[in-house]
């Protein structure tokens, strides 16, 4: 009489597999969302938690298929190896996270000038939701000096305009979008703009002349000395920008301020949800200020 063999089926190692599929799909949808805006980044950090929470029960179930088919032989052994597979892309993205988080200094704001960080034109606010409120006072941004001491603002020896044209080039190609400006009055040359009441190439001879029905009322031209200086604001630009991959949403603030014949360019960047930014605020301010010293070869001071 034959005797049929029958290999036993580990039932842990297929459902391993499912439940790693369906983390690994979580993932990416959750991923491909928030990189578009479609989801704020806490939705995005539940929906990686979710999955990451799914992936390690996975492997759990997989290494008892594994187990299995080292000791009796059982079915699952493709399906548990595609379960641990699979369970890489979310486990992957909290490690690294983690990992970020240990090694990098507990900071979500940071500025190049330390003492005097720029005011934000309009405070970025945001839905916090579960995660910690980051600190909007500037302490992240003295916290950074002992963190970062290589982050320091620029001098150049240039005109505030021709610097403020290169801030805004290089700020296009870092892919950082402004949003907001003050001051750039200061920055944007007058000399060829019309007049009201003439068109371009007209001189102030050629002007059609015209008499207002009523004319300004003379007064007294006030006190010089009473009214003081006339202050010379700061350039400022505030924009945002998100990460290639992640897309995870950062404020941004360039700061231009003339001094004498030079121009000096100050950066504040920081992270708009959580209380740290894990590492990537430095990061996307040296890669800014690292272009924007190219874009300027030549004019930088000390």
């Amino acid at each position: 009489m034959m005797i049929r063999f029958e290999r036993p089926v580990s039932r842990s190692a297929y459902l391993a597999r499912r439940l790693a599929s369906l983390a690994f799909l979580l993932t990416l949808a959750a991923m491909g969302t928030h990189r578009f805006g479609l989801i704020v980044t806490p939705a995005f950090v539940a929906l990686v938690a979710v999955a990451a929470a799914l992936s390690a029960l996975s492997v759990v179930l997989a290494l008892i298929g594994l187990q299995r088919l080292w000791q009796v032989g059982a079915e699952g052994g493709l399906a548990a190896l595609r379960a641990l597979l699979l369970s890489a892309l979310p486990l992957g993205l909290v490690g690294a996270a983690a990992y970020a988080a240990h090694v990098t200094a507990p900071i979500a704001d940071l500025s190049t000038d330390r003492m005097t960080p720029p005011d934000w034109i309009n405070p970025p606010a945001a839905n916090q939701m579960f995660l910690p409120p980051r600190d909007g006072s500037g302490a992240g941004a003295l916290a950074a000096l002992s963190a970062y001491p290589e982050l320091t603002g620029r001098r150049y020896e240039g005109a505030l305009d021709r610097v403020y044209h290169a801030v805004t080039k290089v700020a296009a190609a870092e892919r950082i979008t402004i949003t907001e400006e003050r001051g750039i009055e200061k920055a944007v040359d007058l000399e060829d703009t019309p007049l009201p009441g003439k068109t371009a190439g007209q001189t102030a001879d050629e002007a059609p002349a015209e008499t207002p029905e009523i004319g300004p009322v003379p007064l007294q031209r006030p006190d010089a000395t009473e009214m003081g200086p006339a202050p010379r604001g700061d350039v400022l630009l505030q924009g945002e920008k998100r990460t290639l991959i992640l897309g995870l949403p950062f404020d941004i603030l360039i700061r231009l301020k003339e001094e004498a014949e030079t121009t000096t360019v100050d950066m504040r960047v920081a992270a708009r949800y959580g209380d740290r930014d894990l590492g990537i605020g430095n990061r996307i301010a040296q890669s800014y200020l690292r272009a924007l010293d190219a874009e300027l070869l030549g004019i930088a001071g000390d």
